[in-house]
């Protein structure tokens, strides 16, 4: 008599298949009848329909790179995290991926729970050709401004790159006092592969930050509004007073 393996281990086997086999797990135990073996292949097919779906997508989000690249060698995405906040820095992240790069579910960091947005962080770290992130203070925003601190901090970020970047994709910017050409694209991070990795470094970079000063000041909840203009966050501000890493220019309306 045939002994079937458990429903339990066929599941524990379908969460250890690649996506691209998943139809191979399919035709194994298509012809099991048991209702648990069938909803898990099921499930199989649809999470295979996802995987040729964001293939798809991610294809149509290599649009601009494969445009440029058929002039320029190296292409560096550039997206920020925190213009908008009340405390904390403003982050820059700039990446430049390899050519070939086919990296699934990067998307705008927004879009994007904060599981999956560290699961790219550390996959983007190995794959990058180069990464960096720049960074600048509430201090520095408050002197010259939110716009020209998102500059700086896109500038520091490009300068630490090696190898130098020959072209620049933007997340809707032009950035002053760069040699390099630029393609500035509206919601570029949900249209080029380049500036959605640039979007996902800079805004796990500046989550982290904002957790580890939510430590330092615990009474303004940062490690859950990370900064901006919640609520709970105004009323601490107006309860407290600002914290040094606030931005005066920000809060002048709430105390």
């Amino acid at each position: 008599m045939e002994i079937r393996k458990s429903i339990a281990s066929i599941k524990a086997e379908l969460n250890s298949y690649p996506p691209q086999e998943l139809m191979s797990f399919c035709s194994i135990y298509s012809d099991d009848d048991r209702s648990g073996v069938q909803a898990l292949v099921k499930r199989a097919k649809k999470l295979f329909e996802d995987y040729e779906k964001e293939l798809v997508r991610i294809e149509k989000m290599r649009v601009y790179e494969d445009r440029f690249l058929q002039k320029y060698d190296i292409i560096c995405g550039i997206d920020e995290a925190g213009r908008g906040p009340l405390a904390g820095p403003v982050v820059a992240g700039a990446v430049i991926l390899p050519k070939d790069c086919h990296m699934l579910y990067l998307n705008d960091s927004k879009k994007l729970t904060a599981k999956k947005r560290e699961e790219l962080y550390e996959q983007i770290r190995q794959e990058a050709v180069s990464w960096a992130v720049g960074i600048v203070g509430p201090e520095r925003i408050d002197e010259i401004n939110i716009l020209q601190a998102t500059y700086e901090a896109m500038r520091k970020a490009v300068s630490q790159l090696i190898p130098a970047p020959q072209m620049l994709l933007n997340d809707a910017v032009e950035i002053p006092g760069l040699s390099q050409p630029q393609c500035s694209i509206i919601k570029g991070d949900a249209k080029s592969i380049s500036i959605a990795a640039a979007s996902i470094m800079a805004k796990v970079t500046r989550d982290r930050i904002m957790m580890e000063y939510d430590k330092q000041y615990p009474a303004y909840g940062f490690a859950s509004h990370k900064g901006y203009g919640s609520a709970a966050h105004i009323e601490a501000i107006r309860t407290y007073g600002p914290s040094p890493i606030h931005r005066k220019t920000f809060i002048k309306n709430f105390i």
